[in-house]
């Protein structure tokens, strides 16, 4: 729940914040968990230094530092508009992708 709040008063969201503390969507979803040579990866590299140039701060590690995250965009009638699982730190869905997944789903 700290890392959930510190991310809101970071990130300065207004919307609902769910929070899976037992992790079950996670592991519903399949998602990966990484390990200690994904720290050495290029990519990774990459997407530290981006986040650090931008201003972004790594905050004290969660219970598990090493689950991999993933994008979603659900759609009512049980649809599945948008899946990105991540397969190493720092492989996110890209934003201008989302938004334009849920462009299309307003019309």
């Amino acid at each position: 729940m700290n890392y959930a709040r510190l991310f809101r008063e970071e990130t300065g969201i207004t919307f609902p914040l769910l929070v899976d503390a037992e992790r079950t969507a996670y592991q519903a979803a399949e998602l990966r968990s990484a390990n200690l040579l994904h720290l050495l990866r290029s990519e990774n590299a990459q997407a530290r230094g981006r986040a650090k140039r931008a201003g972004h701060r790594q905050h004290r590690l969660g219970k598990n530092p090493f689950q991999l995250g993933a994008s979603f965009i659900f759609a009512p009638g049980n649809r599945d508009l948008f899946v990105h699982v991540s397969r190493t730190f720092g492989d996110n869905a890209e934003p201008a992708e989302l938004l334009a997944v849920l462009a299309r789903g307003k019309s």
